[in-house]
């Protein structure tokens, strides 16, 4: 197995998960960890990208190749910032297009990030994958334009699965840990109107989705990596604050975001219902459906 992007939030969940089912797995990153230069056998083995286009040969029989690469989206939306995101999304994919070329023996699949921005933000639609996609921002521009050059890459001998994250909620990184804490220091509220729509799924579940993809061949083209329970923004804060203990009282106003924040506010202030169709569909059982059952699971292992 190899992961593109394993040293990040939900790819080093990912490497950990395999590591612990007996898998070999590869890392691929811009930069190895100095502590991680001499790897054991039950550690993951680091490759650089500029190594890999190199010598693309240690990338021979994979069973499958997962790219999660990308700069983050939580830095600020300058138009430097904004140009970093895409062509991060944008590069990975071309290099794993050359890499894929090169390759005798191909990988059987390669699960290729995405987001459940590619539909566009609504709060009365609901969404699955067989939906249109709609360029409506930049976070839908930014989705179209990187599962359009994932599309450049599709060989006829490897099955490629795109995977649409929704909002992934962990404790160790992601959006989570900074929504939690205005609930933690006592002036939790919601945000905005809290009536937009928050699609999210459990860490756990989203590595254990896409371990699921790679297994079952029946899988291909878009998968939702989301719970089959999206709720607004109001009810999750009112959930965080119930397992927590906290208060629910202080609303952060729309224009004090957007002032603050600028178009980057849309990421607390837009979203969209998504449900997990084809995962479903496909026998995927979530162990943590409900928003209740996750944060309270975060909340035992913090």
């Amino acid at each position: 197995m190899a992961v593109c992007g394993g040293t990040g939030f939900i790819g080093s969940a990912l490497v950990s998960y395999w590591l612990q089912e007996g898998h070999e797995v590869i890392i691929v990153t811009r930069q190895i960890p100095t502590a991680d230069r001499k790897s054991s056998a039950s550690a993951p083995r680091y490759i650089t990208w500029e190594e890999l286009e190199s010598s693309p040969e240690v990338m021979e029989g994979l069973d499958a190749l997962v790219n999660l690469a990308g700069s983050s989206l939580n830095q600020r939306w300058t138009e430097k910032g904004k140009q970093r995101i895409l062509s991060s999304r944008l590069n990975s994919v071309r290099a794993i297009a050359v890499l894929i070329n090169k390759l005798q023996k191909k990988p059987a699949v390669i699960v290729q990030g995405s987001a459940v921005g590619i539909y566009g933000t609504s709060r009365s639609e609901e969404f699955d994958e067989n939906s249109p996609t709609s360029k409506q921002d930049f976070l839908s521009d930014v989705a179209l334009k990187w599962e359009h050059e994932a599309a450049s890459m599709v060989h006829s001998a490897v099955r490629i699965v795109t995977l649409r994250t929704g909002v992934v909620i962990g404790n160790e990184g992601g959006a989570y840990p900074l929504m939690r804490l205005p609930f933690l220091l006592g002036f939790g509220g919601r945000v905005g109107s809290g009536q937009q729509w928050m699609s999210w799924i459990h860490l756990h579940d989203i590595v254990r989705l896409i371990d699921y993809a790679v297994m079952n061949p029946a899988i291909t083209g878009p998968l939702n990596a989301v719970s089959p329970t999206p709720v607004m923004n109001d009810e999750f804060g009112r959930t965080i604050a119930k397992i927590l203990g906290r208060p629910y009282w202080l609303p952060l106003p729309a224009l004090l975001l957007k002032i603050a924040l600028g178009e980057q506010a849309t990421l607390l202030l837009d979203g969209q219902r998504v449900l997990p169709r084809r995962a479903l569909e496909q026998g995927f059982t979530f162990q943590f459906p409900t928003l209740i059952e996750a944060v309270t699971d975060l909340k035992r292992h913090k």
